[in-house]
């Protein structure tokens, strides 16, 4: 057969043809998606439990310099961030703020960076020179880093950044 003859026999088994019609309402909006409630209290325990902790748990000296990276993650990643190399799209400075206060504060400043799809950003947390034992926010600041998702690295901040003041932190794009 060709195509001629193959379109004809279409045609005459499948018979008239006629353009559907129907009396759906269009005008009504599309319904609104649906919100992750689980996801969403997940979230919020894992929120809670980072700021549930002791900064005593982790030692850290007033001039020592701090850093961490996720298992994994490449050691030429770590060396351009320890060199400052990535570009700090956001600083947030602890000084003259609480525990508790630096604790919202480390949380909501990564929480917003990660949603701004941010690579690198800057806690200014201080050398902790006033503080009897150890620097309280330094330490708070690594703890907490650790715990955080999306969290890839941090560490002391080169010397015109702030140097053992300061951390650079990577954060994942996801």
């Amino acid at each position: 057969m060709t195509i001629d003859e193959d379109s004809k026999f279409f045609r005459k088994i499948v018979g008239e043809v006629r353009p559907v019609t129907n009396d759906r309402d269009n005008s009504r909006p599309q319904p609104a998606r649906p919100v992750p409630t689980f996801s969403r209290q997940d979230e919020a325990v894992v929120v809670n439990e980072l700021l549930d902790f002791s900064p005593e748990q982790l030692e850290v000296e007033s001039g020592e310099e701090i850093r961490w990276a996720k298992p994994g993650l490449q050691a030429k990643v770590q060396r351009r961030l320890r060199q400052g190399r990535y570009s700090v799209a956001d600083v947030l400075d602890l000084h003259h703020m609480r525990t508790a206060e630096a604790q919202t504060a480390i949380v909501e400043f990564i929480e917003h960076a990660r949603q701004d799809q941010k690579t690198c950003v800057r806690i200014i947390h201080g050398k902790g020179l006033r503080s009897r034992i150890q620097p309280k926010l330094k330490t708070l600041t690594a703890k907490l880093l650790r715990r955080m998702p999306g969290v890839l690295a941090y560490c002391s901040a080169r010397p015109v950044d702030g140097g053992t003041g300061a951390v650079y932190v990577l954060l994942s794009r996801r």
